[in-house]
């Protein structure tokens, strides 16, 4: 097991790391900008650093400063949570040529799936169903609309290096496409450093589902079941919940083997999720592949009973899956976790400001709660604004959902407007706790008012 490790991240996957090598035994670094100085979790911290100015580029995205600390302070592995450097590649395989451990894929892995379009083609050569959509797009939009033709409207214009949702926008027509192909390429350049798009055919009213995996350096890969992460804004997770409602278990295992065996095929190494959408049909399409830690890694915790953090740390070590996993993982009942963010209710605009109240509901055997902030606190524009995670479990699906909303209606918090009355209205709409959930529902929930 590692001796100390330096969390290359800030906020509440910077705390849920400490937790965990705290558990392991293990020293943790943290660092901190400017702007994060007075967050409560660098305390429970072995060690905090500074790392730079309030811009993320010139602080937790700067490789020569986290690798300098990394050496100054002795450490023999990085964590880079989940986010800034957690998927770059280049930065996975310095850190490995530097003598220590990237707590995450190894970079090959990362790089085969970072480029969207190249990891489509290598998880349908090994079999992996994959939704419509087209090659890098080149400059000339003649070229363009014949992709699209190929594919039948309506298309979703994507980055071919990024995620989050960033810079996804669709089209309806030829129109449109090349109006929303100049926006997603501007987007792309400024978010992710190259302004590479591609189509893929716009599934309507699909359903988001995701499958957390896990590998180990000797070959081994196992599944950890599903995630529904249907109800989103702007193409980003608000809530998720695990297991996924009305969908027959024997499709969802039959896609969650065929994932496990691709991914032995390619050697894959660490912790990951395979997301796809599910049709109206039924049809599973792959989407992409996260080589790292998911926000929403805590909804498959309560669900299974399992560290997964810990789980991702013991594995980067060399353990082997047969001593991190129990034999036998089965679902205990419903975990549902709800993203409570700093911003705008209607229009999900994010809104900084401080943290003149915030009062977290107490956390149970079956409600979890995980931020990197407190009271007094300050959100600042430097950074996503989300405020909190907030985890329920219940023997069934209601009982999860009612215990999450419980929850939420207690949060108190003041300074700043929340997410939170969107999210009650959600947890409260009929559809949603008939599981008629969708990736266009949380819209019309906003719609409704």
């Amino acid at each position: 097991m590692f001796r100390k490790v330096l969390i290359a991240n800030r906020g509440a996957v910077a705390a849920r790391v400490i937790r965990a090598l705290e558990k392991l035994g293990v020293a943790s670094v943290a660092v901190f900008s400017e702007a994060d100085r007075e967050l409560p979790y660098l305390a429970h911290a072995t060690e905090a650093h500074p790392i730079g100015p309030a811009p993320a580029r010139e602080s937790y995205l700067d490789q020569e400063r986290l690798l300098a600390l990394a050496k100054s302070r002795s450490v023999d592995a990085i964590h880079p949570g989940y986010g800034f450097l957690s998927e770059n590649a280049a930065f996975a395989r310095r850190v490995t040529e530097a003598g220590l451990t990237f707590i995450g894929p190894s970079a090959t892995h990362i790089e085969a799936m970072g480029e969207k379009t190249r990891a489509r083609a290598l998880v349908q050569q090994h079999g992996m169903p994959v939704a419509r959509g087209s090659g890098i797009l080149g400059d000339g939009p003649a070229e363009t609309a014949r992709a699209a033709a190929a594919i039948g409207y309506p298309v979703l214009v994507k980055p071919a290096g990024g995620g989050g949702g960033i810079g996804m926008i669709a089209a309806t027509d030829e129109t449109s496409l090349h109006k929303a192909v100049e926006r997603a390429r501007s987007l792309a350049g400024r978010s992710f450093g190259s302004a590479d798009v591609y189509l893929e055919k716009l599934v309507e009213r699909p359903r988001h589902i995701e499958f957390q995996v896990l590998g180990d350096k000797h070959g081994e890969v196992r599944h950890l079941f599903e995630r529904d992460c249907s109800l989103q804004r702007r193409h980003q997770k608000i809530i998720e919940e695990a297991t996924a409602p009305n969908i027959p278990r024997p499709e969802i295992e039959a896609v969650a083997e065929r994932a496990v065996a691709v991914l032995r095929e390619l050697g894959y190494d660490n912790i990951g999720t395979v997301e796809m959408l599910r049709g109206a049909d039924g049809s599973f399409g792959f989407l992409e592949m996260n080589t790292r830690l998911q926000v929403e890694h805590a909804v498959t915790e309560m669900l299974l009973g399992v560290d997964l953090v810990a789980a991702q740390i013991r594995a980067a070590a060399g353990e082997r899956l047969g001593d991190i996993l129990p034999a036998t993982l089965a679902p205990r009942g419903h975990a549902i976790e709800a993203r409570v963010y700093a911003e705008d209710s209607k229009t999900f605009y994010p809104s900084p400001g401080p943290l003149a109240r915030f009062r977290p509901p107490g956390e149970t055997e079956w409600l979890r709660v995980e931020t990197g902030y407190a009271e007094g606190c300050t959100v600042t524009p430097f950074y996503d604004p989300m405020l909190a995670k907030v985890i329920a479990h219940g023997p069934d699906r209601p009982a999860a959902i009612a215990r999450l909303a419980d929850a939420l209606a207690g949060f108190e918090i003041s300074g700043l407007k929340t997410n939170l009355p969107f999210l009650l209205r959600a947890l409260a709409d009929e559809r949603f706790r008939a599981g008629q959930v969708h990736t266009g529902l949380a819209a019309e929930i906003v719609k409704m008012g």
